[in-house]
Parts: C-alpha cells; structure tokens; sequence
C-alpha cells in the first residue's frame, strides 16, 4: 500500500504534541494552554485521517478544511506559548516549521481536489 505523506506527518506530529503537553503539564505546570494545543495538535491528524474515508468528494474536501483550521488554531497556541516563554527558542524551532509544512501540504490537497 502507497503511504499517505499528510497521514504520516500529522501522526508524527500529534505524537510531538502529545509530548509537548506532557512537558508543559508537568515541568511547566501549564494546564490551560497545553490542553487547547493537545486539543487542535492531534485534531488535524484525526480529521485526516477521518478524510480518508469521506463520503464524497466534497466530504473529503470538507474534512481537510476542518483539518486546517485546526492546524491554523495550533499554529497559534504554539507562537503563544513561544511568545509566553513555555517553549524555548529552540523547541519552537523545532515545531513550527512542521506546522508551516503540515498547513502548506493541506491547503495544496484542497487546491487540487476542487480543481480534478
């Protein structure tokens, strides 16, 4: 079977979230913040994978746009967190190119389904 890249890396990625939470629970005591980042970090991979099986076309379209959304929200949590001093300079480094990429990749599958 083929590998799906987007399952791959939003798996990957969710893996590197849940981390991220257990780390600002635990060494940063950061309750509130970490819960919205593990929330949207792992969505993206769910509702791609959810998208594997859509429906329809528009269904699969719908689910991937889902998906951005909620890589845009970690996005966010992430360049808060940074700006907040709960990650390092070198974690955010780290971690924000991953969702830059995830993002680009999403928003490029979206282009393409509505165009075939």
């Amino acid at each position: 079977m083929k590998e799906n890249i987007i399952a791959t890396k939003t798996y990957k990625f969710a893996l590197r979230i849940v981390n991220a939470y257990l780390f600002l629970s635990k060494e940063k005591q950061e309750y509130v913040l970490s819960k919205q980042l593990l929330r949207s970090g792992t969505a993206i991979g769910a509702l791609v994978s959810e998208s594997r099986f859509a429906q329809s076309k528009a269904d699969f379209i719908n689910k991937l746009h889902i998906a951005i959304k909620e890589a845009n929200e970690t996005r966010y949590w992430i360049n808060l967190l940074h700006d907040a001093d709960f990650i390092t300079e070198a974690m955010y480094l780290s971690i924000f190119p991953e969702i830059e990429e995830i993002i680009s990749i999403l928003s490029s599958i979206i282009k393409t389904s509505k165009k075939n």
